[in-house]
Formats: C-alpha cells, structure tokens, sequence
C-alpha cells in the first residue's frame, strides 16, 4: 500500500472517531452546562490546567523521537516504557503535594479534593501510552480510531450520570479518569503484538531519544506556559466563575480545530517522517495540509461568528450569555492556530524541534506583558484581545520558520487561501442579511442560519474548487 493510500485509510479512520467523539463530547457539554454551574468549570478549568503543565513532563517527547527514529529496538523501548511509569509516579506525588499551594493561590478550598482526584491520571496514562505511539508509527489508525471511540463514548455517559447524580465539579474529573482507563486498556490490548517489554533501564541506550526530547519537553513547558497565562491571571485575578465562562467561549471557538486538524496532522506526521529527506515533497504536503485545513475549518469559524447569539442560548441554556462576546476574538485566535498547527509535524518530520522551543519562548516573552497590561485595564475583553495579538505574532513567526525549513511558500499559499476566504465573507454576509429580515433567536432561526450558512459555503466551494468527479473519486479511495 503506497503512502498516499495509507493517508486516505487512516484518514478514514481517524475521521470516523472524531465524529463519533465529537458527537459525544458536544452533547455532553450541551447537557452539562445545563446541570453545572459556571463555576464548576471554572475549578475544573484550574484542575486541568494543573494536570496540563505536568503532563508536559510525561513523555519527554518519546512519542515524536519513536516515530522520527522509526524505533523497534526492544530493549530501548521497554527502558522508554518503565522510563515513563517511573516519571508518572513521580508525578503524581509532585501534583499530590503541591495541591495546598495551588488552593492557597486560587483561594478556592473545593480545588483540594478535585486536584487530588485528578492527580491519579499519572498512575493510569502510562501503561498504555508507548503502545499508542508505537500503533501510530505503524499507521495502525483504525486500532487508534476504536481506542478513542471506545474511550470517548463510555467516559461521556459516565460524566453526564455523575452529574445527574450530584457529583458536581468532580464528574468531569471522575469521567475523564474513567476515559483514560478505558483508552489505556485497550492500548495495551492492541499494541501487545508490537511490542512485550522485558526487564531493561538502560539509560545509555536511549540517549538520542532524551535528546530530542529535551527540546521537546522545553517547548511543552513555554507553550504550556503562553497558552494558559490568560486562564491564570483570570482564575487567580478575577474568579474562578469567570474563567468558567471564558473557559467556555474558549472551547467552543476551537472545537472545530482540536476535532479537525488532528485528523490531518496525526495520519500526516508519520507518513511526512518517511520522506524526510524530500524538501520537494514536504513543501508540496505542507501546502496541501494548509489548504485542507483551511477549507475544512474557516466555514465553521465564520459560521461561528456571525451565529453565536443563536448558538450559544441553544446549545447552553440560560445563563451563559457573557460567553458570547467572548467567542468573536476568540474566533480569530482559533484560525491563527489553525494554521500554525502543521509546523509541528514538519519540525519534527524534519528533526528540528528545537525551533519549536525558540518559537514559543519569543511567543511567551509577547504574551505575558500584553496578557497583564490588557487584563489590568479591560478585564477579561483586554486578555482575550492580548489572546489574539499574541497568537498572531505566533503565527507570522511561524511562517518565518516554515520558509526556513522548506523554501519559499508564502506565495502559494495566498493564492490557495483566497478562494475560502471569499467563500467565507459571502457566506457571512448572506447569514447577516437573514438575521436583519427574519430574525437569529430560537431552534428554527438558528438552524436556518446555519444550513443558509452551509449551502452557500456547499456551493461555492463546488463551483469553484472542487468537481462532482473529484468528489465521487475521493469517496471511492476511502471505501476502498
């Protein structure tokens, strides 16, 4: 099977689990934002930003190093393996102990026992993680697409009960533990045939793999760092019922990325990996990632945009009003993320993750200040503003960077992204004058706007980009 085929196979896979999760996961907010309270999410939002940042250390990058490496020495693999275990436990103990801290600063008692409880992450994680690497370095994606599916399905049914039942802020801990556990599980089944390790801690055999995860783990630590400083100034400066409703406009702006994108760039790294050594080729796939995710995701952010006071009442309920402002910057923060995403399958595709590290620290030396003087004077508007400013920095020295590694590109790509942006505008403009005539509130305006929204995008994307022909023959090559 040729690299392309591979692509369609797991691209097919991969779409299919994030559709089934996504489902799953949207009815699972919609229900519990109707069941918790915005401060509820506001402590889970601290809780996750605690168990995010040491996270970072989990894995020391072995996931990209295995694929980059192309690794199947067991004996290297069983050290990364118990490696790995022995850092979860470690960790678990760091996050144990640093919990009254964390409570003193947030001066938030319910964060003790919430803290805690998500602490046993680390000490479930590991057992299955290596074997999640080693199936995608082997393009195994409809193993990686039921793990997730199965994960995802029994976790959500799992936290909407407990939160019927009362369980509160702890639901979505106890239910994303409970997701783990089941993902874990089924790793370890599906990934045993490719590797059973042995009793082995060399060090000095995987010397390469913690170099190369060093920089990794330094650009985790500074991107964590720039992409929660505003999540940490809002709980610790304003309120954790505050950062509920950031947390929410904030998830609901980049659903569409943290569902889409993966799909592209998890069957497109280790397949990038395997011609490395083409520039030709790495740009010609960089710019067709680009142009795939930009038509795939700008419809919806715009569609976004201009339905949110729609969206957010419908699927939220009453009393989540304050998220709507919110959304529209955090909209533009979502595209300027959308596009700096395929960098990082070509920095490590092309073994350069150090670039990465020095990306964020310029990123973070940008953010911080802006995050503090915007925040200070404007509230929660001033940081997601300094939110979109700081992502745009990112993202033109991401390109800086792309031009570094594969040539001059720019020019393609604006010739690429011009289509979807008309698409976007006209599409925009048409679901404005709906809403001036006829009106935005309610189930049937809502559903209107968006599938007035959808057609003309449809059309205009088959009459100017894509054929009929070309249609039936991407179906053909996923079903076969």
């Amino acid at each position: 099977m040729s690299n392309k085929d591979k692509a369609m196979n797991g691209g097919k896979w991969i779409t299919v689990a994030t559709v089934i999760s996504t489902i799953f996961q949207f009815g699972q907010m919609a229900i519990l934002a109707r069941l918790l309270d915005p401060t509820d999410f506001g402590i889970v939002s601290i809780s996750n930003l605690v168990i995010g940042f040491f996270t970072i250390f989990s894995s020391l990058g072995f996931s990209n190093s295995i694929i980059y490496k192309q690794e199947s020495d067991r004996r290297v693999l069983s050290t990364l393996y118990f490696l790995n275990l022995l850092v979860g436990a470690l960790i678990f103990v760091a996050v144990y102990l640093s919990t009254p801290f964390i409570v003193s600063f947030y001066k938030e008692p319910k964060l003790a026992g919430v803290v805690h409880l998500s602490s046993y992450y680390f000490l479930i994680v590991y057992f299955g993680q290596l074997y999640l690497f080693l199936l995608q370095k082997e393009l195994k994606f409809r193993s990686v697409a039921i793990i997730d599916i199965a994960g995802t399905v029994i976790g959500s049914i799992a936290t909407v009960l407990l939160a019927y039942n009362g369980y509160h802020e702890l639901s979505l801990i106890i239910g994303s533990l409970i997701n783990q556990t089941v993902k874990t599980i089924f790793q370890v089944i599906f990934g045993l045939p490719y590797f059973l390790p042995t009793l082995a801690l060399d060090l000095r055999n995987i010397g390469e793999h913690l170099r190369f995860g060093l920089y990794n783990l330094g650009d985790g630590l500074l991107g964590f760092a720039q992409s929660n400083a505003d999540n940490i100034f809002i709980g610790g400066m304003l309120g954790v019922k505050l950062l509920g409703y950031y947390t929410i406009a904030y998830q609901l702006s980049i659903f569409p990325i943290t569902k889409l994108n993966p799909i592209i760039l998890q069957v497109a790294y280790p397949i990038l990996a395997k011609m490395k050594d083409s520039t030709a080729e790495l740009k010609k796939s960089y710019l067709k990632i680009l142009d795939f995710v930009s038509y795939c995701n700008m419809p919806l952010l715009a569609g976004l945009y201009i339905t949110a006071e729609s969206v957010v009442p419908l699927v939220y309920g009453p009393g989540w009003d304050k998220t709507i402002e919110l959304i529209r910057p955090f909209v533009f923060v979502g595209w300027f993320t959308c596009l700096s995403h395929p960098l990082f399958t070509l920095a490590f595709t092309k073994g350069k993750p150090n670039l990465l590290f020095y990306l964020n620290l310029v990123t973070l030396v940008v953010k911080i200040p802006l995050v503090y003087y915007l925040g200070t004077y404007f509230g929660v508007m001033g940081i997601a503003a300094a939110f979109v400013l700081s992502t745009l920095f990112n993202l033109v020295a991401n390109f800086g960077i792309v031009h570094y590694l594969i040539g001059d590109f720019f020019g393609a790509f604006l010739r690429n992204i011009a289509w979807p942006t008309a698409f976007c505008l006209i599409m925009v403009l048409v679901v404005f004058v709906y809403k001036q005539l006829v009106g935005y509130e309610g189930i049937v305006n809502t559903i209107a706007q968006v599938l007035l929204g959808g057609l003309t995008y449809g059309l205009l994307t088959l009459n100017y980009k894509l054929s009929f022909s070309e249609l039936k023959t991407y179906r053909q090559s996923l079903l076969s």
